[in-house]
């Protein structure tokens, strides 16, 4: 698998479970994106800014899906979330000479429980997640487990 050299563009999502229907939603609060997940009713991510290009729309829509699969995993652990858990993507897409490629950054802060613990729910939720399992191989993907 190819690395990215230089990184030409970025787009960031972060997600947190949004409980709130009067949440501030977007960044610069021109576009109200709402993001859910099929498996869990009654819960939505907060979305992008205005324009998003299609590296945001991606991260975006991967971390709605990590995060409610983040959540899955960890009720398999036996782990119980803080209400304040969250998910920050940033997909890369960039070159290494003449090539193209994408590439991904996870910062996964869990507030109150052990890095440990969050890693093996982190490393399980990417084994579960569709996006995860549709980039697996292709592009390099990082993870850094925030300490809280």
């Amino acid at each position: 698998m190819e690395k990215i050299e230089q990184v030409l563009a970025a787009g960031n999502s972060h997600a947190t479970v949004n409980r709130d229907p009067n949440t501030h939603r977007g960044e610069f609060g021109a576009y109200d994106l709402k993001l859910t997940a099929p498996f869990i009713e009654d819960v939505e991510y907060i979305g992008t800014e205005p324009h998003p290009r299609a590296e945001q729309l991606f991260a975006g829509a991967w971390s709605a899906c990590y995060t409610t699969v983040f959540g899955m995993a960890a009720q398999s652990k036996k782990v119980t979330l803080p209400a304040d858990y969250s998910v920050d993507i940033k997909v890369n897409i960039g070159q290494t000479g003449a090539a193209w490629f994408l590439g991904a950054e996870f910062n996964i802060s869990v507030p109150g429980v052990e890095k440990e613990v969050v890693e093996k729910i982190a490393h399980l939720a990417h084994q579960i997640c569709p996006y995860s399992k549709a980039v697996r191989g292709n592009i390099e993907v990082s993870t850094n487990i925030v300490a809280a």
